[in-house]
């Protein structure tokens, strides 16, 4: 694609762009330099209008659906360059003004706008300056949105061509010449893996290291230290994801290691109360007559309270699964206290003895790590005020692992069970994709029974809940497969 690079980072040249253009698209195709084979060309075709100097159209260069005609509108996935004076070029997926026809089937997947985000997010990360530089509709499908005010002020060079394709354009980069092969290898490279193509062999390698560069922004990994300085900034922190994903396998590393032990680990569950949580009141056996009497006792929370307020190093309470319990009865008026930013103190309805006594704040060295599993959508949901005092962080599986720890069966399982959710689960049923603990291969124990024995009823789980039906025939036929195995 070099010569598409040279004119890309030539001024534009209304004479020239069009057959110069023309020019760099076919020598993207065959064996001789090409980084796509020449059957991939058979699918789409090139269009690039001739305009005359001072034509107020908007000159572009575009890839598409070989079905479409010659001139004059048209229709599907296509991938375009718009040349614009004093400024870098714009590298942009569309869909044709005509509609999604006969790309429907490609742009109507979730997958496909999922892709284009986490592409258009690799795009900013790699970007050596702070400014945004690539943007993406969250559904390409939607042509009844625009893009939006606030990305067209971030991009006032490019108002002509906001007017006339912003209701179609659905990702975009602004190519600055440090980003300019990236953007327009890795926008290439999706157009024709949606269209079923792959890069010739000779540039597999590369191909394979931008697709998984922007691939870790579909599922970013969580990593301990990351955890840890939240919890040093923001000091309450809740782990969510779907099961398998080590939420509860960090905190506790973290509880160990980082902290030292210093603190505990406790569950929460349906029958999680204010009291043991808190504290409250517990009947005491005695030898009086009546056998029975009530005594204060201290909750989990006071006790981690007084363990902080007894040293000056971090205290770490982990609660696992803390959205079982009922949060808004459990916690009472303490909410009051969780204020990462501020230091608030209660009043409490007993006297707890030292070093609490009848008052209650959360010192600043004591730090709440809770984990969430978001598969289980049967338990409570956390209200607003519960959310705006913990920072929540996303807990993906992580392919790295499966790679380093699985075996010739749980491998390829993961990669299909992935791309399944990658292309056909919507935003909600996405974050439902089984960690990477179901296809970790033990030793001791046959992989094919383990994900029989334990992916399986998950997987059947989100079936019977209607969890997945959006993409359940996927499912059902990769549960086939598994139990063929």
């Amino acid at each position: 694609m070099e010569k598409l690079l040279e004119l890309l980072k030539e001024p534009y040249d209304p004479n020239f762009w069009p057959d110069k253009s023309k020019q760099g698209f076919e020598e993207l195709f065959g064996s001789t330099g090409g980084r796509y084979a020449k059957k991939a060309s058979d699918e789409i075709s090139f269009r690039t209008p001739k305009f005359n100097s001072g034509s107020k159209s908007v000159p572009f260069s575009a890839i598409i659906h070989e079905s479409n005609p010659d001139s004059g509108g048209y229709g599907g996935m296509s991938f375009v360059i718009f040349p614009v004076p004093e400024a870098p070029p714009m590298i942009a997926m569309v869909v044709g003004t005509q509609g999604l026809s006969p790309d429907e089937h490609i742009i109507g997947k979730p997958g496909h706008s999922r892709k284009v985000n986490a592409i258009c997010k690799w795009l900013n990360t790699e970007n050596k300056s702070d400014e945004q530089v690539a943007w993406a509709k969250r559904e390409a499908v939607r042509t009844d949105i625009s893009v939006p005010d606030n990305v067209r002020k971030e991009y006032p060079e490019y108002k002509e061509v906001f007017d006339r394709y912003g209701d179609v354009i659905y990702g975009f980069c602004a190519a600055k010449e440090d980003l300019l092969e990236n953007a327009l290898k890795v926008f290439l490279d999706f157009h024709f893996q949606e269209r079923g193509h792959s890069t010739l062999s000779a540039f597999e390698d590369d191909a394979k290291k931008i697709r998984t560069s922007y691939f870790s922004h579909l599922m970013p990994t969580t990593k301990k230290d990351d955890v840890k300085k939240l919890l040093q900034d923001r000091k309450f922190v809740i782990l969510q994801g779907p099961p398998g994903t080590g939420k509860t396998k960090l905190a506790n590393e973290l509880l160990k290691e980082d902290y030292d032990n210093r603190g505990s680990a406790i569950q929460f569950h349906p029958n999680t109360t204010y009291e043991t949580f808190i504290g409250g009141l517990f009947p005491n056996t005695t030898k009086s007559e009546l056998g029975l009497q009530f005594q204060v006792k201290r909750g989990h929370l006071l006790d981690a309270v007084a363990k902080a307020q007894e040293t000056d190093e971090d205290i770490l309470l982990v609660i696992d699964e803390i959205n079982r319990a009922d949060l808004s009865k459990v916690l009472g008026e303490a909410i009051y206290s969780l204020e990462p930013f501020e230091d608030r103190s209660i009043e409490l309805s007993y006297d707890f003895g030292e070093p609490i006594n009848k008052s209650m704040s959360i010192p600043s060295n004591l730090h709440i790590l809770g984990t969430m599993n978001t598969a289980d959508r049967s338990i409570s949901i956390l209200d607003v005020a519960i959310r705006r005092r913990f920072a929540f962080v996303d807990m993906w599986p992580h392919n790295e692992i499966v790679e380093r720890y699985g075996n010739k069966i749980t491998k390829p399982a993961f990669q299909k069970l992935l791309g399944i959710f990658i292309e056909y689960a919507p935003n909600e049923s996405f974050a439902l994709m089984p960690g990477h603990s179901y296809f970790i291969a033990h030793e001791d124990v046959d992989a094919a029974v383990q994900m029989k024995t334990n992916l399986i009823p998950l997987l059947n789980e989100y079936l019977n809940q209607g969890y997945v039906s959006n993409f359940a025939d996927a499912i059902h036929a990769y549960i086939q497969e598994i139990e063929q195995l």
